[in-house]
């Protein structure tokens, strides 16, 4: 089996993963911050290592900062919930995947709100952080609360300049909004330098956790609220949820095993290295890249930016059909539209989405070279 979905969920995981979710199961699974016993202390200094650890990983403020969350869609969900208020206006790019459109288009209908989406210059030969920055500021009103960005598409490896678009923020006094869907684990992400208000990750894609697993990391000043309303293991005699960081926004028992999974899988990560991990998917993408551009009738989308994301067509045939036929030579991509129908309408590929390969530090050369052979023989017709 060649897997190169890594982009929908990173596999295989690592053995450390594995391993240590398997021992929190069988020694201390406890309820963390439910109970004065030695398994919920136990289980709640480990969701704390994992609190700093993210902390560290991306340069956030504090630990306490650090709420964790079922995936990014969760996280994107409380940190857009937060900012809503009658007027409100919202900008975001026109990269943004369904967990940033739909809670703004909910937004717009039901809260009113409202948004205006950036041109992210993909296309453009020429494209730079001052141009993206440009068409921004161009969009910015006396309303606007946030600007909202991926860090990296889902459908391509175009990096926006995080830098350049907090500092904007910066200077118009507007919160910054992060998707780390598909920047998290493949390259550094600092929210100090890029004046990142809120982070949204998931834990099973880049960063080598497990499903179920995934966090919000805000700055001091952001104004976030409770999406859910619930136990906190504090303050149990209030009606409201605790003002303090972490509790106010985590309702309910966190998932113990997941947790700790994710803190094995960032460990696994620092071990690699990122740079490490950046350079060895670019140097896949430009192979595939390569490869794919050599077969008659395929076309790549947005073939400059380098990465761990690739995708692409054969002429004639649909994506989610070339994508069912790899599978059946045990090579697993995703064909459609990748929950991203703005994206897709850049990219020119709105008619019928594309076939995504996505990469992972445990992909090599050998899978891309079958992935080729079997992308080859699918224009040509050689169904098996």
């Amino acid at each position: 089996m060649i897997y190169l979905d890594n982009a929908a969920t990173s596999f295989p995981k690592p053995p450390e993963v594995i391993g240590e979710m398997s021992r929190c199961m069988k020694e201390y699974c406890g309820n963390p911050g439910r109970g004065s016993h030695k398994l919920a202390f136990a289980a709640a200094e480990k969701i704390y290592d994992c609190r700093a650890s993210l902390c560290d990983l991306f340069a956030a403020e504090s630990p306490e900062n650090v709420i964790f969350c079922q995936n990014a869609t969760h996280a994107l969900n409380i940190a857009i919930l937060s900012l809503a208020h009658d007027g409100a206006h919202f900008i975001c790019s026109d990269m943004e995947h369904n967990s940033v459109r739909r809670p703004l288009e909910y937004l717009a209908r039901e809260r009113g709100c409202s948004y205006s989406v950036f041109d992210s210059h993909v296309l453009d030969p020429n494209r730079n952080a001052q141009k993206i920055c440009r068409s921004i500021s161009s969009l910015v009103q006396p309303e606007t609360v946030a600007v909202i960005s991926t860090a990296c598409p889902n459908i391509c490896s175009a990096r926006m300049p995080l830098d350049e678009i907090g500092e904007l923020c910066r200077r118009e006094r507007l919160h910054f909004i992060v998707d780390g869907a598909q920047g998290a684990g493949h390259f550094p992400i600092d929210m100090k330098r890029s004046g990142i208000s809120a982070l949204a990750l998931p834990g099973h894609k880049g960063l080598l956790g497990p499903q179920g697993s995934g966090a919000l990391i805000i700055s001091n000043d952001f104004p976030a609220r409770p999406l859910t309303f619930g136990g906190s293991g504090s303050a149990s005699l209030d009606a409201e949820m605790p003002r303090e960081l972490p509790e106010r926004l985590e309702a309910g028992t966190l998932s113990t095993p997941a947790i700790v999974g994710l803190e094995a899988g960032i460990k696994t990560l620092q071990a690699i290295g990122l740079q490490s991990i950046a350079s060895h998917e670019e140097m896949l993408f430009k192979k595939t890249l390569r490869l794919l551009s050599e077969i008659r009738g395929v076309t790549v989308y947005a073939p400059r930016h380098a990465g761990s994301v690739l995708s692409f067509n054969i002429d004639g045939i649909p994506s989610d059909r070339v994508a069912n036929l790899l599978s059946e030579r045990d090579i697993c991509v995703r064909g459609g539209f990748h929950c991203n129908p703005m994206a897709h309408a850049v990219l020119g590929s709105d008619r019928g989405g594309s076939v995504r390969a996505s990469f992972s530090p445990f992909n090599t050369a050998d899978d891309v070279l079958a992935l080729a052979d079997a992308v080859r023989d699918i224009s040509r017709g050689k169904y098996r």
